[in-house]
């Protein structure tokens, strides 16, 4: 880990040091803005004590990120075009991590104060949009440049898909429920259960079920929020020491020889594939072309971009011999390859097996520049978890008893847990980031209906104002602090 600031400028040091810091500030955070959400259930139908329920949390939560992968981590750092990431000035990298932090700090902290279940996820995406349309601006370069715009659509998809999701199948779930057991106690909460029983806690079953799922939220919320901390932190490497980070300098001679092989194949696909691939690609069109000084990432560039990746990696067998500047070229040969391929792959006229081929090269091509080292996930994980075990009380109470006119019944809180464990584990699976906040919110909301509880519009119309307005309060706010940054300090 030390390493990294050997060579580095002081005022370098020293602003990397505060970079880590706001993220890992940002992910404690999180943690006990979003960490309410995962033991919301558990805490209002006394399943468990507070105390216990977020130091289960908490735990669950650390070994979510510890076992998550890096998949969600870099759908967040490819949302930012290669350029801006590895433009190779230090203050420029700075500004641009200060900023879209600051501003998901701040938003957080806001919506946490007046106990809104917002989203971390659109708070975080929000400012990286905001940073990377800036810098278009900034740089004057087209704003369908600014960011990744297929990533971002991806992530938008899912962000928008999954809370409608949590409402419909949490809504499903509960009416299986009271189809399965019409007059259990499972569907009274807990001050009509000691009104007619006496009794604090929730049937054993029912309390099994809240208990189970509850780790089950809390365990993905950790993989999926935890990575996208992880990604914020190689956001930050790589923006202001990208020497040491473009690539993955401990690969062994086996990975890169199998980078290389990728791009070998990948040639060979798209020969095997030309008829159809010839028109996208301009195959055998740029055989031979010298690619140009200002590179950027060009589908018609693909033949001479992979020549140049095959030339810059002969012979390699350690990547800290390489030049600083020749592993840079090599990251970004690596991304625009992985982009162009990613896109190939969802052509309708190539066969089912052509892009199950194309899939796995893409996983070779991207094993040495998608990777983070432990002590990142590790930091990660620990500022995740301690941040579970407070603030949670704020959005506890909103989530079990201002979202629907009564206060939630053991049935709908073991329906909203298990839906979001689900929804979230599919999303850790796809890759795709989505927000623990929204999906359970909208599960709560969804067995309320679906019991003709009601809801309380006034909560809902509140939660669904955070949700609307995150997006562009972030990527305003984001923006306007990477302008002024640049202007001062670049």
């Amino acid at each position: 880990m030390f390493d990294l600031f050997s060579g580095l400028d002081p005022w370098v040091v020293v602003s990397l040091l505060l970079a880590l810091l706001f993220v890992l500030t940002f992910e404690f955070i999180n943690g006990f803005h979003d960490t309410a959400n995962a033991v919301a259930t558990v805490i209002y139908t006394k399943a468990m004590p507070a105390n216990l329920a977020v130091i289960m949390s908490g735990c669950f939560n650390f070994l979510g990120v510890l076992l998550g992968g890096v998949g969600v981590a870099y759908a967040i750092v490819h949302l930012l075009p290669v350029d801006l990431l590895i433009n190779g000035n230090a203050a420029y990298g700075l500004v641009m991590v200060f900023s879209l932090l600051a501003a998901a700090i701040i938003w957080n902290l806001g919506t946490w104060y007046f106990g809104i279940p917002a989203s971390s996820s659109h708070t975080l995406i929000g400012s990286i949009l905001g940073v990377g349309l800036a810098n278009a601006l900034i740089a004057d370069i087209p704003l369908s440049s600014g960011v990744n715009w297929q990533k971002a659509i991806d992530i938008g998809l899912s962000l928008l898909l999954s809370p409608a999701a949590g409402f419909i199948v949490a809504a499903l779930l509960l009416l299986g429920f009271k189809w399965l057991k019409r007059d259990s106690s499972m569907h009274t909460n807990p001050e009509q259960r000691m009104a007619a029983e006496g009794k604090k806690h929730p049937p054993f079953w029912n309390r099994l079920v809240l208990v189970l799922s509850a780790m089950g939220v809390s365990f993905v919320h950790g993989s999926n929020d935890g990575q996208k901390g992880i990604g914020l932190i190689m956001l930050v490497l790589i923006g202001i020491v990208p020497a040491k980070f473009v690539v993955d300098l401990n690969s062994t001679t086996y990975q890169i020889e199998r980078t290389r092989d990728a791009a070998e194949h990948l040639s060979q696909f798209y020969t095997r594939n030309h008829d159809s691939l010839s028109e996208m690609l301009a195959l055998g069109k740029t055989n031979g072309t010298e690619l140009p000084e200002k590179f950027r990432c060009d589908a018609k560039l693909t033949e001479p971009t992979i020549m140049a990746l095959q030339k810059s990696l002969a012979g390699v067998t350690d990547y800290n011999k390489m030049a600083d500047d020749e592993r840079t070229k090599v990251r970004r040969y690596l991304l625009c390859l992985d982009d162009t391929a990613k896109k190939v792959s969802k052509l309708k006229e190539l066969p089912k097996r052509e892009v199950a081929d194309l899939e796995k090269l893409r996983k070779d091509l991207t094993a040495t520049t998608e990777y983070a080292p432990f002590w990142v996930i590790l930091a990660v994980a620990l500022a995740l978890g301690l941040g579970t075990m407070i603030g949670w009380k704020r959005v506890v109470l909103t989530v079990g008893e201002k979202i629907g006119k009564q206060g939630m019944t053991y049935a709908q809180g073991m329906s909203a847990q298990i839906t979001a464990t689900i929804a979230i584990g599919l999303a850790n699976i796809y890759s795709l980031p989505v927000s623990t906040t929204h999906v359970l919110s909208s599960g709560v909301a969804g067995s309320m209906v679906a019991n003709k509880s009601g809801l309380q519009f006034g909560t809902v119309r509140t939660i669904l104002t955070a949700w609307v307005l995150t997006l562009p309060a972030t990527i305003g706010l984001s923006a306007g602090l990477f302008w002024i940054g640049v202007q001062l300090f670049v």
